[in-house]
This record gives structure tokens, sequence and C-alpha cells, in this order.
């Protein structure tokens, strides 16, 4: 019997048993060892490493991103502490200041640090993210061999700045589906925005937070089928797939995570491509295989 992982609802595993090395492409540590920062309201749950290798166990995973959340503001200690503890299958995601030194991308680049996250909808320590801040960002890592920049916008946003992006000197990863409206699905001007994106070879997307606008929820997220599956039409080649474990945007005991892992499927069809997005793919976007 499988035992029960905390922030993850149900027992079952995933319909299908994952290849080797699959990747989960976006979560959090969250570690009561590490105070949140001052701008954070909310308290932050407690999401260890050693929860999260239960989660990896449940759904056949063993190669992950360890993302810095808002919660710590610009401190990436937490996420450097669990990369140290996940060892070479882990890479990380960290959040900086736009005013970061050289030396400090430099010591997070030895850390297996591979991108950097700009928050455009989350409270952040700075105050309101600007276009500035991103544009500034990508300049400076863009001297470091394998590195991203990782935005979470507004579907409204990826529209009005898509010149921005798309011009943006180093690869750009797109959290989260966009955040666009399944309702709206591929018909959705940030959809359309959003494959000539990807259109143009520099941006990928995270198959991620199906449930963060999804109304019919789990464990289907049919809604969703739609949008998930143009996007994977559109460009199977850079799609990463992620958990977002510990689910910090839903209510408690509402998400299973193998019903994600499921719903990668129904969206991807083909297992070949599925086993792609997997494995493949953050192969080649995180650098896996290469220290």
């Amino acid at each position: 019997m499988t035992a029960a992982v905390p922030h993850s609802v149900g027992l079952n595993r995933p319909a299908r048993a994952l290849p080797p090395l699959a990747c989960d492409s976006h979560m959090h540590i969250f570690d009561p060892r590490f105070a949140p920062s001052p701008h954070w309201e909310r308290t932050p749950p407690d999401a260890p490493v050693a929860a999260y290798r239960q989660l990896q166990q449940r759904l056949g995973t063993s190669r992950t991103v360890v993302v810095t959340p808002s919660t710590y503001g610009t401190d990436n200690a937490c996420t450097l502490d669990a990369l140290d503890q996940f060892g070479d299958d882990a890479r990380g995601v960290a959040v900086v200041a736009h005013d970061v030194a050289a030396a400090e991308l430099d010591r997070l680049h030895a850390r297996r640090v591979r991108g950097l996250r700009v928050n455009f909808v989350s409270p952040q320590s700075w105050g309101e993210t600007t276009t500035e801040m991103l544009t500034t960002l990508a300049r400076k890592v863009a001297r470091l061999p394998g590195w991203h920049l990782q935005v979470f916008m507004h579907p409204q946003q990826i529209v009005a700045w898509a010149r921005v992006l798309a011009a943006l000197p180093v690869p750009l990863v797109i959290d989260h589906l966009g955040r666009i409206d399944p309702a709206q699905g591929p018909a959705a001007e940030a959809c359309g925005a959003l494959r000539r994106l990807l259109d143009g070879g520099n941006t990928w997307v995270k198959l991620s937070g199906a449930y963060m606008r999804s109304t019919v929820h789990g464990p289907s997220y049919a809604d969703t089928l739609p949008l998930g599956r143009a996007l994977v039409q559109a460009a199977p080649e850079r799609l990463v797939w992620g958990s977002d474990w510990p689910h910090t945007t839903e209510a408690p005991g509402t998400v299973n995570d193998a019903d994600l892992v499921d719903l990668l499927q129904a969206w991807c069809g083909a297992t070949a491509v599925m086993d792609r997005i997997l494995v493949d793919n953050p192969a080649q976007l995180y650098g896996f295989g290469h220290c």
C-alpha cells in the first residue's frame, strides 16, 4: 500500500509507470529552519525535502527542479539547502533582485541553479515587478551557460509584453500554462501570443498549475484539455511538466498529484511525447547530465 504523502491527497499512483529519469520541473521546498521574508503574510507550509521524496516514490520521478517561492523573497538559502540534499538529480531556479551582483550569480551557478524566476503575479519583496527588471536580469545571466529566465505572468501581460519577451537574450520559460483561462482555451488571445513565442524557438512552457484556473477541478481537470493539447501540438520539444507541490495556491487536501500526471498523459496522448516532456526536454533545459 502506498503511504500518504504530505500536501497530496489520495494513495493512487499514476495510471502508467513513468520512464527512468522523469523530472518534476516545478516544485517548492518550505523548511521551518528558514524564515520567510518580512513581506510575506501567509504562514508557509511544512514541506521539506523528506516529504517531497515521498512524492517522488509515489509518482515515479527521480529528477526535480526546486523553484524558490515568493515566500522567501530573494533569500535562496532554503532552495540551495534542498539542492545539496537532492544532489545531482536536482537543479534550481532562484529569485534575486534587479541589482544582483555577478559574484552572487556565479555562486548560484556553482550550486546547480540554472535560472531566475521573475514573478508578476504574487507579492514580491521588492514591490511591483517591471519589464525593466526582466530585461536587466536577462542581460546579467546571458553570460552564464545553460541559464534561462522563468516568468509567472497574467495572460494579459503575456499579450502586452510579447515583443519584450521575444527579444530576451536567454531562453524564456513561462509558468503554469500562462495562466490562460481554460474556458477560452486555444482561442484565448494569450494562447495566440504564447504560440507565437513558441514558434520563435526561444520560449518554453511549463505544463503545470492546471488547477489554478480550472472550474472542473480534479481528478480530470477536463476543461484544460483543449489548451494543454494545443500546446503539446504546437511545440512538444519545448514543454516541461511540473507538479507545483506543495500546491500553495490551493486549499489543503484538494490536489492529487497522481491526477496531475494522468492529466499530462491526457494532454499528450502518445507515450513517446509524454516521455519527451518528462525526460528529454528537462535534460536539455536544465542541463541534467552536465554539472
